[in-house]
């Protein structure tokens, strides 16, 4: 399952997101969306598990918590709005 992670502090690495995300189950990607002009992170990413029932626990634990002082907000990622942030990240 696809998860969409929003409202990332700037200074949260994908290292850590692999961490947070990983205590929870396995995982097959994790890619942090960064803006190709600054090399700084536009503050959301993806985390794919292959284990729905891994995801859903991760998105119940996870969403709402306090990472690097941001609150996050993670979901399952629908086709479309990965589309149209995958598109944003190439800008």
């Amino acid at each position: 399952m696809k998860l969409l992670v929003r409202n990332l502090a700037r200074n949260t690495t994908e290292e850590e997101l692999r961490k947070l995300f990983s205590v929870h189950g396995t995982l097959q990607s994790c890619s942090l969306v960064m803006d190709k002009a600054t090399g700084e992170s536009k503050g959301f990413a993806f985390v794919e598990m292959p284990k729905v029932g891994e995801a859903k626990v991760a998105i119940k634990t996870l969403n709402g918590s306090d990472v690097d002082g941001s609150i996050i907000r993670v979901k399952k990622a629908e086709d479309l709005v990965a589309k149209e942030e995958s598109d944003q990240s190439k800008d």
